[in-house]
């Protein structure tokens, strides 16, 4: 199976933050929050298409998310650096000591449904 390391960096987005807002249980915030932005190359390196889901994985945790190309008018390629928006599932790749904004993960298609927030909350719990 094909893997590819990134450095996922947090970002933020408006319409995640809003929909957040009015529900994070709701399944629009799930679509914006639950989904890695890459370079086309690595999601053809991947073998995936918009919306295969992907297994992200490092020391911290591992969560499934939705892939994204970047939009076809990105002015520059940028292989090795994904972004998914600040959230309950960007946060599962964070460690305890960590204060960046940014982490490394190896990412690999899977047929596994994408990580839901209740399954995040028992982690959280625990």
């Amino acid at each position: 199976m094909a893997e590819v390391e990134v450095v996922v960096v947090a970002v933020r987005d408006i319409f995640q933050d809003e929909a957040g807002r009015k529900s994070l249980f709701s399944e629009e915030y799930k679509s914006l929050s639950a989904l890695i932005i890459l370079d086309k190359q690595d999601m053809a390196g991947l073998a995936v298409k918009d919306g295969d889901k992907l297994l992200a994985k490092n020391d911290a945790g591992s969560i499934v998310v939705a892939a994204r190309a970047s939009k076809d008018d990105a002015k520059e390629a940028h292989p090795g650096l994904a972004f998914m928006c600040s959230s309950p599932w960007y946060n599962q790749l964070v460690s305890d000591d960590s204060c960046q904004g940014s982490v490394k993960a190896t990412l690999a298609p899977t047929a596994e449904a994408i990580t839901a927030i209740s399954e995040i909350q028992a982690r959280m719990k625990s």
